[in-house]
């Protein structure tokens, strides 16, 4: 559903509309529009009245000087709408910024907004956010940097790795990719078979692209992912290849008895070491080597997880200080125009095309305009490597007392094969002896 405002319900003419009035004005704002969001709790409203809400708060917002375009949603289980309106008024064509965000005074116009919305709604008898100050205290960037990991990327691969952990099978993974915010593309025919995108992401930007597995790495891609997934179900089903029989039969003779007291004195002394040193019981050995197999496995899965954040703010740095390095160049230029703005750009081609690449990266990454500040990254940079000390530590004792545990295992299953066949022999000797004897017991009857 759709209501507009001094403009075309076409969104291709609406724009030309929004295009028309801004051409009135000095054209030195880089901001077309304004972008805002109501929702509302879900079963709550229907869409003919959210239309009926949002216009209401358009009207008061913005007091018939804005064109505006607004769209009802119900893609999902909320109803909510959309409005975009043109940034440039149509009274005196001075931006919204110049009238009501600048200065001292900056954001008091979105403050507005939400009180606007909480009066309509109440008004109405619809629900509001009851202390919306819990939820404040940070700026974007800020928000960006402890929720997303720096990057939609980042949080992608986080996502992911859950999806995987919870997953039976390939097949299991992609129908749960929905159920951790993921939405994936999957085409086995294709070269590039797999694609991932997070759901808050395209909620955000309905242009969003999908992005490559291939660009978060060959971790993700898709014999990687079937690999990641099998170690953690294999780990669980693995049977051990050699079984420990347990003789009942009573020992026919002094050479097998000694044999098994051999044997079972050195793996007695096996089993005594373990358990005064870890509480694990012989029995349960096999199952404890499981359990330390697939912890380690997680643990270098976070380790290479830990790794690649830190890789990324590291890339995240670099590009801030290109950005801020040529930002003056790009300044310069903006400020020139005609021949001066030419020469100026043909002179510092190679500053420039380093701002507009890094500029793109940060976009990708960050609301255009607010990147975080250098000793935030650093900040994320240092509390990762913390982190990931801390879990290669984990790992190294884990691993240590895995091996142990299974030297301790491959001991035991030594010494069973070796005293069983030591024992088949000194029996095999002693029918042997006993079928001399009775030969010549047998001749000296016969004499």
């Amino acid at each position: 559903m759709i209501s507009t405002f001094c403009c075309s319900s076409d969104p291709a003419q609406a724009s030309r509309d929004f295009a028309s009035v801004r051409a009135c004005g000095t054209g030195k704002s880089k901001i077309l529009s304004q972008h805002f969001i109501q929702s509302f709790k879900p079963g709550e409203i229907t869409p003919e009245r959210a239309l009926e809400v949002g216009e209401e708060l358009c009207e008061k917002f913005l007091k018939g000087e804005y064109q505006y375009f607004l769209s009802v949603h119900v893609d999902k289980a909320h109803v909510h709408l959309h409005v975009i309106f043109n940034n440039c008024n149509m009274y005196d064509y001075k931006t919204f910024e110049t009238h009501e965000d600048q200065g001292s005074k900056k954001e008091r116009a979105w403050k507005k907004l939400f009180d606007l919305s909480d009066e309509i709604c109440k008004r109405h008898h619809l629900s509001v956010i009851q202390h919306p100050e819990l939820s404040k205290g940070k700026k974007r960037w800020e928000w960006e940097l402890d929720k997303q990991g720096l990057s939609w990327k980042t949080k992608l691969k986080r996502a992911i790795d859950e999806v995987v952990k919870h997953s039976e099978d390939f097949e299991d993974f992609l129908s749960k990719c929905a159920d951790y915010g993921v939405l994936v593309e999957y085409n086995p025919d294709h070269k590039i078979d797999l694609k991932y995108m997070l759901a808050e992401q395209k909620e955000r930007n309905p242009r969003s692209r999908f992005t490559r597995a291939r660009t978060l790495g060959g971790y993700y891609e898709t014999e990687m992912i079937k690999k990641r997934i099998a170690q953690y179900i294999g780990t669980m089903s693995y049977v051990p290849r050699t079984k420990v029989k347990v003789i009942t039969q009573k020992p026919q003779n002094k050479f097998v008895q000694d044999a098994i007291d051999r044997g079972n004195m050195k793996i007695a002394s096996i089993a005594k070491n373990i358990i005064a040193k870890y509480g694990i019981e012989p029995e349960n050995l096999d199952s404890e080597i499981q359990k330390l197999f697939a912890q380690r496995d997680t643990l270098s899965d976070e380790i290479s997880a830990l790794k690649e954040h830190i890789q990324d703010l590291i890339e995240l740095r670099k590009t801030l200080a290109t950005y801020r390095k040529q930002k003056p160049v790009y300044d310069e230029l903006e400020s020139l125009k005609g021949r001066k703005r030419k020469k100026y750009q043909d002179a510092h081609y190679d500053e420039l095309r380093d701002y507009y690449s890094a500029e793109q990266k940060l976009d990708d990454w960050f609301e255009k305009g607010k990147y975080p500040p250098d000793s935030k990254v650093k900040e994320a940079i240092i509390s990762y490597q913390e982190q990931l000390t801390q879990k290669q530590t984990e790992h190294d004792v884990v691993h240590e007392k895995y091996k142990e545990l299974y030297r301790a295992q491959s001991d035991f299953k030594a010494f069973l094969r070796q005293y069983v066949p030591l024992a088949q022999q000194d029996e095999q000797q002693y029918q042997q002896e006993q079928s001399r004897s009775q030969r010549k017991k047998k001749k000296d009857v016969l004499e």
